[in-house]
């Protein structure tokens, strides 16, 4: 981690340190837990619903550097759940509405966007140099491709999903006896095993729940701190207002972290 052993306040500018006091307060974070995050480098694919509510909370937070990769436009149908745009911004790219909205929220963060969709020709230049990677993604063909890079460069991935009343989370963190994304899913679910927001709608309180939860995830691992949801996928029901885990096992003959696994 880029930090200095006894940070403290004085590091920090004035403004800084009356932004950031209530999370030097916080047990095992203090001033030299803000200097990680204010040195940290995440990325999160995708600006829309999850993408929003962890970019913002991020920003927020103090990390100094965010990507922000989106090939879309703001489209009036994204307003209900995606409040990184506004109105105004029908039409604009949305990595250029994120950027804006986060910068306005705090200037001291960096935004680096990308404006693209990923795929296998670009994946590891985009990623490349962040220490984090989100996916807030809303399509398998992106999950898969995160999952693979981010697993092959040794990046911790938190991955979220939301449709409906409900959402999950999971972290993949590289390592011999962790498993991976695709330990979980190793292939494309059937169409009406995961209904689109098209077909099945969307509560974007539920969107912002879920995007909420994966930027505490990266800001502990920002911290050097390893998350329980390493093993565990966390299921949220927002109709009944009920949190659920279930243990993630290592799959033997994984396609991307097993033995046979090119």
């Amino acid at each position: 981690m880029q930090t200095k052993p006894g940070t403290d306040f004085a590091d920090f500018s004035h403004e800084e340190t009356e932004r950031y006091s209530r999370n030097a307060l916080l047990d095992r974070v203090g001033w030299e837990g803000q200097a990680r995050w204010r040195a940290g480098k995440v990325l999160v694919v995708g600006a829309g619903g999850l993408g929003s509510a962890a970019l913002l909370y991020l920003a927020a937070t103090g990390v100094g550097h965010l990507g922000v990769a989106d090939g879309d436009a703001v489209d009036l149908s994204n307003l209900q759940r995606q409040i990184l745009h506004r109105s105004a911004d029908l039409g604009r790219r949305k990595v250029a509405s994120a950027a804006e909205s986060l910068a306005a929220l705090n200037p001291h963060c960096r935004v680096e966007t990308f404006d693209l969709r990923l795929d296998a020709a670009n994946v590891r230049d985009v990623v490349a140099g962040f220490e984090v990677v989100l996916d807030a993604s809303d399509n398998f063909p992106t999950r898969f491709l995160l999952a693979e890079c981010c697993w092959r460069g040794k990046i911790p991935l938190v991955s979220a999903a939301a449709t409906g009343w409900h959402g999950q989370l999971l972290v993949a963190l590289p390592g011999a006896d962790n498993p991976c994304y695709r330990c979980l899913v190793p292939e494309t679910p059937p169409a009406a095993a995961v209904p689109a927001s098209t077909q099945a709608g969307i509560l974007g309180a539920v969107a912002g729940a879920l995007g909420c939860l994966q930027a505490v995830e990266a800001l502990k691992l920002l911290l050097g701190r390893e998350s329980d949801l390493t093993r565990r996928l966390l299921a949220y029901n927002g109709l009944q207002g009920r949190f659920q885990t279930v243990e993630r096992i290592k799959m033997p003959e994984c396609p991307l972290c097993g033995p046979q696994a090119l």
